[in-house]
């Protein structure tokens, strides 16, 4: 396997960062997980978009064009022979002198790193096995104020101690200070109630994914009604049909939460029908 790092193709075991960049040191550096169709890189624009925004809100201003950026993953994924795969593309400060406070940026580190995964769309096979499960966890999601929610920064302590908490469960599903739920730790949460789809506000602390997004324009094409807002656990476990959404699990029924029976349905399956086709479509 070859990554790039710092605009050169590097074999993995010499894909190297130093102790002393700060993505490492303090977890400062914004970053995008992408799926590959085809070998092209699904709703790029997005991506960049959500990536230019979080490196905004650290004021990491690292000069690098999008354009620059799309080349350096196209050429790893050629680097590997890659047409269908899991890209994760990080920028961070890179090596500062060791204090909290940053200084401006003037020679970022830049890595982008390539796994395989199965083809999508019509034709193509799911990156999971079985639904999944999730349980609603102790560990609030971080209040915007704190930190906001739509910056995908390298520090993901919420969503680890998230994790840790739900134990055996697939995901871990989490509330605000109010106790109104928002997404998973890596996920978003879509739920059916009388056939109307419902997903957390992105009022609250949520993080515009763009799968979400994605699934959320679907609904209005296939006619599906959709509804976003403030919503309890209870109203998610009392659903008819839930799922998950992020770039590697596409649309992931929910078997569970909290040990209360959910799963899949009509609406969830019109749904990863239109999502499928959407991928044939644009990139086979």
């Amino acid at each position: 396997m070859y990554f790039h790092v710092d605009g050169d193709l590097v074999p993995a075991d010499e894909a190297t960062v130093s102790v002393r960049d700060r993505g490492f040191m303090y977890g400062d550096a914004a970053f995008e997980t992408l799926r590959a169709y085809g070998g092209d890189p699904f709703e790029w624009a997005a991506h960049a978009e959500r990536l230019r925004a979080t490196c905004d809100a650290l004021a990491l201003d690292h000069g690098i064009p999008d354009a620059d950026l799309r080349a350096h993953v196209d050429e790893t994924l050629a680097a590997n022979d890659l047409d269908d795969a899991y890209v994760k593309l990080s920028i961070s400060r890179g090596v500062q002198p060791g204090k909290l406070t940053p200084a401006p940026v003037d020679d970022p580190t830049v890595v982008v790193y390539v796994a395989d995964l199965p083809r999508g769309g019509a034709d193509g096979e799911s990156v999971w096995d079985v639904p999944a499960t999730a349980a609603v966890v102790e560990t609030r999601r971080v209040p915007d104020a704190a930190l906001p929610a739509s910056a995908k920064t390298h520090n993901y302590l919420n969503g680890i101690l998230a994790r840790l908490d739900a134990d055996d469960a697939d995901e871990a599903v989490m509330i605000d200070s109010d106790g109104a739920v928002t997404e998973g730790a890596t996920s978003n949460l879509f739920f059916v109630r009388d056939g109307v789809l419902k997903t957390p506000s992105l009022d609250g602390p949520v993080l515009p994914g763009i799968t979400r997004r994605v699934v959320l324009d679907l609904a209005d094409v296939v006619g599906v009604p959709t509804e976003t807002g403030r919503y309890s656990p209870d109203d998610v476990r009392a659903a008819d049909e839930a799922f998950l959404t992020n770039s590697t699990w596409e649309l992931r029924p929910l078997a569970c939460l909290d040990g209360v029976e959910l799963g899949g349905g009509p609406v969830t399956e019109r749904l990863v029908r239109a999502f499928d086709e959407r991928v044939e479509r644009r990139h086979y």
